[in-house]
């Protein structure tokens, strides 16, 4: 059953596999779950994730079901309006969120849904994570900054553009602001 809510359409239950054979920890503990969502603007695309309850191991990705073309895409961030800007990001795609940090393909990569706020917010998480492991008070001090900065963003004070770049074709910046090029 499909209903509409804030712009976006949910769909049925994701169709759910337990107790899967990891392929870390070799336990019977894996659950995968696939979901079929039409995302407006973007059109049909599956949503993939396992995640393991014994050793932790999670991957997600996301996959259009229509082809796509390699491409980059980007928008000025500069207003609290922005931050419901939806994205969508595959496991092979390139996030640049210029002078904070950039998110790179590869077998850690993940993919999700989310919006302009969400990717702000895992920057966030990371950049924390690195000043409470950091021993040197400069790379605190840096790391203070840039939270400074992500949340002036966040607040329309400051602005940005974030790009996406990716080869398979299956990330997406949805706006009208957004620009589209051939990757």
């Amino acid at each position: 059953m499909k209903d509409k809510k804030d712009d976006a359409i949910i769909e049925d239950p994701p169709q759910v596999l337990e107790n899967q054979n990891c392929p870390f920890c070799h336990k019977d503990t894996l659950t995968l779950t696939e979901q079929e969502r039409e995302i407006p603007f973007f059109g049909k695309a599956f949503v993939f994730s396992m995640t393991c309850s014994n050793c932790k191991y999670h991957k997600a990705d996301v996959e259009a079901a229509e082809k796509h073309e390699p491409s980059r895409y980007s928008v000025e961030v500069n207003s609290e309006d922005d931050m419901k800007i939806r994205v969508v990001k595959s496991s092979e795609a390139t996030v640049k969120i210029p002078r904070i940090m950039t998110i790179e393909p590869g077998t850690a990569s993940q993919g999700f849904i989310t919006n302009i706020e969400g990717l702000l917010n895992r920057a966030k998480y990371a950049i924390e994570t690195a000043r409470e492991e950091a021993e040197d008070n400069a790379e605190k001090k840096k790391a203070k900054s840039l939270l400074k900065k992500i949340q002036n963003i966040k607040w329309g004070r400051d602005k940005i553009t974030i790009t996406i770049d990716d080869p398979s074709g299956n990330s997406a910046i949805i706006s009208e602001k957004a620009v589209k090029k051939r990757l």
